[in-house]
């Protein structure tokens, strides 16, 4: 284990499609019929944010996560079935591979989403080892589905694999096995910690867990838990698969080196009877409403991060590659633009230090669907909820986030003068997007 403070060890921990107002900690918790109280410890520990911004859908906020970058540049642009092209070209450089340079060490457990082919597993990109799936968790309902059919639909699998070897299947994930995983994740992880933590290396695990994507069922210990249906179940196990983590940091001696961020890959689920709360804000993920985009976000660094701050400064999850990097000492790409901004500043110093991010473009596949700027929220195509877009607005809607969370009355007409820096923000990375390399001459 790394105990050099300029080598910090990094544990990333990612929940899926866990919405703003779920944990109590975000207001949610018993509210919501299942406390999370190691969650809400972990908070006291370090730095929550409460505007910490991702991606549209699970692919491109992984993308954006492992390389810096935002999925209009990658291509990135959605989750597609299997057997389709997906995932990563080989010309993007990820998280893990700029970490190893630096002499990481790396591991994945979890669900992967960004590629499902020889060459695109996370052992093929900068994983040392990896175990879990390699694309998303609704597919362990396709056995149990009336009609399916395994001679024309690919069998889901949970998969493993190490660097320089071919990934192989485990076994058939289905319902059950979707009950177990996390669990499995879990034992997983810490058992490459504890293989770790008697090497002189630094490591960076990366663990993002299955709760609460749909179907969104709990393991059998957890069952019936809190009376309160499966969905309240499945967030006191992932409450409690967090606390086994943080547990075992601790118990392997590497907490006081050891950076642990928390966070989550999207807004709430929209579809019953899985559906998540954003909390204040409306919406649910694959729209642009704040509800989409703000996610849980906390940080725990002993001795650098400040115990028990919040902040409303804003982040974005291309941010956490290029801090991240910055932590570890290692050098970002510069062959290519790199949309995440260093925030070590910011993270080590909230009460006094700004973020450096006044903004960024929001897009939906290939739509530039939003601008945020500060407080202010621009809306180019207006859809509140999924499926109900009023298409493109001739006149846009402008939203001061502070003063309307719910983004319910455009005062556009009483504050032109916003669109200017708007405006210059995305002439500036329209121009970037147009010299990328990665569009020019698209990479394999």
């Amino acid at each position: 284990m790394s105990k050099d403070p300029n080598r910090p060890n990094i544990v990333l921990i990612l929940a899926d499609n866990l919405g703003w107002g779920e944990l109590g900690c975000y207001g949610g918790g018993a509210l919501r019929g299942a406390s999370t109280p190691r969650i809400d410890n972990f908070a006291t520990e370090g730095l929550l944010l409460h505007n910490f911004n991702v991606e549209s859908d699970c692919v491109p906020t992984r993308s954006a996560l492992m390389t810096g970058r935002h999925p209009i540049r990658t291509g990135c642009l959605q989750s597609v079935p299997a057997g389709f092209p997906q995932g990563l070209t080989l010309w993007e450089k990820t998280l893990p591979e700029c970490l190893r340079e630096e002499g990481y060490a790396t591991a994945h457990h979890g669900k992967w989403h960004l590629g499902d082919i020889p060459g695109r597993y996370p052992s093929d990109r900068g994983f040392d080892e990896w175990f879990g799936i390699p694309r998303t968790t609704d597919e362990s309902q396709f056995t149990s589905a009336i009609g399916f059919d395994a001679e024309v639909a690919e069998l889901p699998y949970i998969m493993q694999g190490t660097a320089g070897q071919p990934s192989t299947e485990v076994c058939v994930y289905d319902l059950e096995k979707r009950r177990l995983i996390d669990e499995m994740l879990v034992e997983k992880s810490k058992n490459w910690l504890s293989r770790k933590a008697s090497a002189k290396a630094p490591f960076f695990l990366y663990h993002p867990l299955v709760h609460l994507h749909f179907p969104t069922l709990p393991h059998p210990d957890f069952e019936r838990s809190t009376g309160n249906g499966e969905f309240a179940d499945s967030m006191v196990e992932m409450d409690f698969r967090v606390g086994q983590l943080l547990d075992h940091i601790d118990d392997i001696g590497v907490r006081e080196n050891t950076v642990v961020i928390f966070a989550s890959d999207n807004g709430p689920e929209f579809r019953p009877p899985y559906r998540g709360t954003a909390g204040p804000w409306s919406g649910t993920y694959h729209t642009a409403m704040e509800g989409s985009l703000r996610v849980p976000f906390i940080i725990r660094w002993p001795g650098k991060v400040p115990q028990n701050v919040t902040s409303n400064e804003m982040v974005h999850i291309t941010d956490i590659f290029t801090t991240a990097i910055a932590i570890a000492g290692a050098t970002k790409p510069k062959d290519r633009p790199i949309d995440g901004i260093d925030q070590v500043r910011f993270f080590q110093s909230p009460t006094v230090e700004k973020s450096e991010r006044e903004g960024f473009l929001f897009y939906l596949k290939d739509d530039l669907r939003a601008i945020k700027w500060r407080h202010w929220k621009l809306h180019l195509i207006w859809e509140p909820k999924v499926n109900q877009s009023s298409g493109k607005l001739e006149s846009p809607y402008l939203f001061n986030t502070l003063r309307d969370p719910k983004e319910e009355g455009d005062i556009l007409a009483y504050n032109t003068w916003v669109l200017q820096p708007m405006m210059k923000l995305r002439a500036a990375f329209q121009k970037s997007l147009a010299e990328d390399p990665a569009r020019i001459k698209p990479m394999t």
